[in-house]
């Protein structure tokens, strides 16, 4: 009698009808109330806004998805990879306690969350910002959420008269650049012109400022050049800086020439795109550029993650599309890219789903 009820309780749930945790498997603690846990960020970040996407798509399949506010940066692979419970909560200097509060007390382990297309790339790898890691093998991509390019964007202030950064030792020296520090793309674009951020350091100059730490970046309006991978105007508190140079000052947006184009191009594996005209105010025309980055934001779990939940979270994200698009961020879906980072593994839950939507074969 008792393995006959065993047989009946295996076929029901291979059809879907026992609760969805005794198709848990051991090691995560996702479907057990049906609250899992998400890895986010603050609500005026990318990965926080993705949160608060999810979350919103999930209720409608009856699930009540938890928010780690702070499980961001860096580790955010790491805390999924290894289900760590959410670090201690700190104040961020950056943003309002309104737009990264507190974690809710006793939130457990995190189940899944949302980072970066790369950083996701890097963590499966042990590559780039992970290399000191092991590869995070167990990573598996529940869904690849699309956001506008960030493109390779060079300018001088305009009353320094600087057309060609050849120009820009002879107009003005020392300069202030606003670019990321120790940052190869930058390092290359100087490098062209005979220039370095150790030259210009030393000549009582400055590299940097693309931190979101306000009280170390100095006035946006004192910045004479800018390279840097630009988006579109943000309110997240990584480009918040990056939002004020460009709005407090005129810009003279600079062409680089093909030769170093087609270098960089290869250097990080980006795509050769023009700069569209008006991306970003003083943009006069189409600016010759690359793309270097356009993996969008990654919804992923560990390998443990019930096949059930990660075909709901796939089928939420798809149904629930308006919900990408009732955020601060330009989120948008893509039937193409959804089910694909790299060569980061898909989940089989969700490769079940996009594949009875017709996305993939």
């Amino acid at each position: 009698m008792k393995r006959s009820s065993n047989v009946i309780a295996c076929a029901l749930a291979i059809v879907g009808f026992l609760p969805a945790q005794s198709q848990t498997p051991s090691g995560t603690s996702a479907a057990a109330n049906r609250q899992p846990v998400f890895g986010g960020a603050c609500h005026l970040c990318p990965w926080g806004a993705m949160a608060d996407v999810v979350r919103a798509a999930m209720q409608h399949y009856g699930y009540d998805v938890q928010i780690c506010h702070n499980c961001n940066a860096e580790d955010s692979p790491r805390i999924v990879a290894e289900a760590r419970t959410p670090p201690p909560y700190k104040v961020d200097p950056n943003v309002s306690v309104d737009a990264a509060p507190p974690n809710t007390p006793g939130l457990g382990r995190i189940d899944f969350g949302a980072t970066g297309g790369a950083f996701l790339c890097d963590a499966y790898h042990g590559a780039g910002r992970y290399s000191r890691d092991k590869p995070m093998t167990n990573l598996r991509l529940l869904a690849n959420i699309q956001q506008p390019p960030s493109y390779l964007i060079v300018a001088a202030r305009s009353e320094l008269g600087i057309s060609d950064l050849s120009h820009a030792r002879a107009k003005r020296w020392p300069l202030r650049v606003y670019a990321g520090r120790n940052n190869r793309l930058v390092g290359e674009v100087l490098a062209y012109y005979g220039l370095s951020e150790q030259e210009i350091t030393a000549a009582g100059g400055l590299v940097g400022g693309s931190s979101p730490d306000a009280s170390t970046a100095p006035d946006a309006r004192s910045y004479d050049l800018i390279i840097s991978a630009g988006g579109w105007v943000s309110t997240m508190p990584e480009t918040r800086t990056w939002t004020d140079v460009i709005q407090k000052n005129n810009w003279t947006f600079l062409t680089l020439p093909e030769p170093l184009l087609a270098r960089l191009a290869e250097t990080v594996k980006a795509e050769r795109e023009p700069v569209p005209f008006g991306w970003l105010p003083g943009i006069d025309r189409a600016i010759p550029s690359i793309v270097v980055s356009g993996m969008g934001t990654a919804v992923y779990a560990r390998a443990d993650f019930p096949d059930a939940l990660a075909y709901d979270v796939a089928r939420a994200l798809d149904e629930q599309q308006d919900r990408l698009l009732r955020t601060n961020q330009r989120f948008f879906y893509d039937v193409h890219k959804v089910w694909s980072v790299c060569d980061v593994p898909l989940h089989p839950g969700a490769a079940r789903y996009y594949r009875e939507a017709g996305y993939m074969r």
